[in-house]
C-alpha cells in the first residue's frame, strides 16, 4: 500500500511539473507576443503626406538649419565637399560606435532609392525604409516636430547633391542594444510623430525660433542631460551635458546667469550665429563649430527669432562645467 501511494505521489508531482511547464511557456508565448505587438513599427501612411510642391530652396534651408552636413558630409569637409553626403562618421557613446550612414543619392549605397515617405517615417518616427527601429544617435526625437511639408522640401533638395559611392560600415552594438525591435519599447515613451505646435501666448517671432531650435535645429539633443536609458531629461532640457562621447561637455544655453547664458542679449546670441564670436571675444570650438556655420546660412530674421526664443527659456543651473569641446564655452 505504502508503494502505491508513493508511485501515485511521484505521478501527481510529474503532472503538475508538466503542467507549471506548460504555463510557463504559453506565458513566454503571450508575453512575447505582447511585446513583439507594442514594439511594431509606427508609421507614416502615403495618404498622410500632404498635397504639396515640393520647394527645393526651402529645402535647402532646412537642410543647413537641420545641420546635416555637420554628420553625413566626410569628416573634415568644407566648402562643395559638405554637399557630398556620403557619411562615414563614428559617433562614440557609451552604448557603442554610431556609423553616420550615406544620405547622398548614390541609388546602392545611400538613399537614392528611398521615396519621400521614406524619409519622413524616418524623421518623424525612427523607423528605416525597411521596417526596421532607428537608433536615436539620428535625432529623431527632435526632427519628428518638423511639418511634413519642410521634410518633402529637404527630400526634394537632396535629390539634387551629388550621389556618393560609399558604404558606410553597419552599426553593431553590443547586446542588449543591438536587437533594435526593443527600440519599440523605448520610442513608445519619446516619439509621437507629433509636429511643433505654436505657442498661442508667444509672438510670431519666437514661435519661429522655437521651431528652429526645437525641431529641425534639435539643439536639445546635444545642450540636454539624460538618464540612463538615453532619453532627455525633460525638466532639465537645454542646461548643459556630457558629450555622447566622454569628452568634455556642451554649456547650459537657459537664462541662468550663473551657469548660463542668461547675461547675453538677443544680438549677442545673434552675433555667434553670424561670426561664431562670443561676447568676450572668444569663439566657438569643438562640436559647435560646424553647428555656428551652419547657422550662419540662416537669414537674420531667423537668427533674431532663435535668440528671442532661447532668452525665454527658464533659468536652470547647470550641473556640468561647460568646455572648449562643448562648444560654446
Amino acid at each position: 500500500m505504502g508503494f502505491a501511494k508513493n508511485s501515485n505521489l511521484r505521478r501527481r508531482g510529474k503532472a503538475m511539473i508538466r503542467k507549471l511547464v506548460v504555463l510557463v511557456i504559453v506565458l513566454a508565448i503571450v508575453g512575447f507576443g505582447a511585446f513583439w505587438l507594442i514594439t511594431a513599427p509606427r508609421t507614416l501612411a502615403a495618404s498622410d503626406l500632404p498635397e504639396h510642391t515640393a520647394d527645393v530652396a526651402n529645402g535647402e534651408y532646412m537642410f543647413w538649419a537641420g545641420g546635416c552636413a555637420s554628420c553625413h558630409a566626410a569628416p573634415g569637409a568644407t566648402g562643395d565637399d559638405l554637399l557630398k553626403l556620403g557619411g562615414g562618421m563614428v559617433l562614440k557613446s557609451e552604448f557603442g560606435d554610431f556609423h553616420v550612414p550615406n544620405i547622398s543619392p548614390d541609388k546602392a549605397t545611400g538613399i537614392g532609392d528611398w521615396t519621400t515617405l521614406d524619409l519622413a517615417n524616418a524623421m518623424k518616427r525612427g523607423i528605416r525604409r525597411d521596417g526596421v527601429h532607428l537608433y536615436p544617435a539620428f535625432p529623431y526625437t527632435s526632427y519628428q516636430r518638423m511639418r511634413i511639408e519642410d521634410i518633402i522640401d529637404l527630400k526634394a533638395y537632396l535629390d539634387t547633391l551629388p550621389a556618393v559611392d560609399n558604404a558606410v560600415t553597419p552599426t553593431a552594438l553590443a547586446f542588449p542594444f543591438s536587437f533594435r525591435r526593443g527600440l519599440g519599447l523605448w520610442q513608445l515613451l519619446y516619439v509621437d510623430g507629433e509636429t511643433f505646435v505654436p505657442d498661442p501666448a508667444a509672438s510670431d517671432a519666437v514661435n519661429r525660433g522655437a521651431y528652429l531650435v526645437e525641431a529641425a535645429g534639435h539643439c536639445t539633443q546635444c545642450h540636454s542631460p539624460r538618464n540612463f536609458y538615453g532619453g532627455i531629461i525633460a525638466d532639465r532640457e537645454y542646461s548643459g551635458a556630457p558629450l555622447a562621447a566622454g569628452e568634455g561637455s556642451a554649456p547650459n544655453i537657459t537664462s541662468d546667469t550663473a551657469t548660463g547664458i542668461g547675461t547675453w542679449s538677443v544680438a549677442d546670441i545673434v552675433a555667434l550665429f553670424k561670426t561664431g564670436f562670443l561676447p568676450d571675444f572668444d569663439v566657438v570650438g569643438g562640436d559647435m563649430a560646424p553647428v555656428q556655420r551652419n547657422l550662419a546660412k540662416l537669414t537674420a530674421e531667423d537668427q533674431t527669432a532663435m535668440a528671442e526664443f532661447m532668452k525665454t527659456l527658464p533659468a536652470i543651473p547647470s550641473e556640468y562645467k561647460a568646455t572648449q569641446a562643448g562648444g560654446m564655452m
